[in-house]
């Protein structure tokens, strides 16, 4: 890293603003960035007036949340999620200017930190086949979640980047196993703040008695994580048994809202998973009769706990 030493010139090199005289790695103050090249000193997204540069700060502490999607990826992008922490992000305003950036005329420049002494990262472009996705976060403070823009950003330097199975540990694998003891969900990745309420306890609950049921008849039972491509937040399917090719997702209640969101999981899963498991819902208790049907003709397996044991359509599973 090198800083900045003695005093800073206004403008840029020879007093020019238009010209960049910054080198990646070099260490600047936020504030003597914008008296020499313009934009204002807070903001993640700062388009300047006074020099054809957009400058983007990413929250330095983004990589650690869970489901973060700020970092770099190994598809030699940095991932950088756009402005508006409340509500669906819309392509307006500084999000715009990202997007037009290369019709503008405009260089795309990445700093480390967002206040205090900043280290420029290098010139950057939007990537010409996907600049940018769209996937789900919670809104700022862990709010609700909502629909975020994500613009991939390709450097214009190519000198080796950090490393992604450090950084970037969601990404490293499509479709892996994970213990069933762990209780991760989808909404702690996305809402961490958020504490388990009743019927999601009962879920993991349950989980791990049918799993104990299945191991017991010598079953082959795991758990499978999924990440889809272009998705920072991982998925979690409940329970699979390879010995039958069976995907279960459990739900702690028979209310029908949630059977339906257990369906709608199920076909989701299964997608990712070779051979195309059968999907299986796994219940508390017996749903009433329009519910069974329900799932009988979506397609969907029923398997329900009854006292200590686990029961099927055709009786015990």
């Amino acid at each position: 890293m090198r800083s900045m030493a003695g005093p800073a010139p206004i403008g840029g090199a020879y007093g020019d603003p238009t010209i960049w005289a910054l080198m990646p790695g070099e260490a600047i103050e936020r504030t003597t960035l914008h008296e020499r090249y313009g934009g204002r000193v807070q903001g993640g997204i700062v388009p300047s007036r006074s020099s054809p540069n957009i400058m983007v700060f990413p929250d330095p502490h983004a990589a650690e949340a869970p489901g973060s999607v700020d970092g770099w990826r190994a598809d030699g992008c940095f991932h950088y999620t756009g402005e508006g922490l409340r509500g669906d992000q819309l392509m307006k305003a500084g999000n715009a200017s990202i997007l037009s950036h290369a019709a503008d005329g405009r260089a795309l420049r990445l700093f480390r930190g967002t206040r205090g002494q900043i280290i420029y990262e290098g010139q950057f472009v939007l990537d010409a086949d996907t600049p940018f996705y769209t996937t789900d976060a919670p809104e700022a403070r862990g709010g609700a979640i909502r629909s975020v823009i994500v613009f991939r950003l390709r450097p214009l330097d190519t000198s080796p980047r950090p490393s992604t199975s450090r950084l970037d540990p969601l990404i490293a694998a499509r479709v892996e196993d994970v213990p069933i003891e762990e209780r991760w969900t989808e909404k702690a990745f996305v809402a961490p703040g958020q504490k388990a309420d009743v019927a999601e306890r009962r879920e993991h609950d349950l989980v791990l008695a049918f799993r104990d049921h299945l191991l017991s008849k010598g079953r082959e039972v795991v758990r499978v994580k999924i990440v889809p491509s272009g998705e920072a937040k991982p998925l979690f399917a409940d329970l699979f048994d390879r010995s039958t090719n069976t995907l279960f997702e459990a739900k702690g209640t028979v209310e029908r809202g949630s059977i339906r969101m257990a369906v709608g999981q199920l076909l989701d899963y299964r997608r990712f998973i070779e051979p195309t498991p059968n999907p299986a819902v796994l219940l508390p208790s017996l749903p009433r009769a329009d519910l069974r049907d329900y799932l009988q003709s979506a397609g969907v397996e029923l398997v329900w706990r009854e006292g200590k044991r686990f029961k099927g359509p055709d009786g015990k599973v």
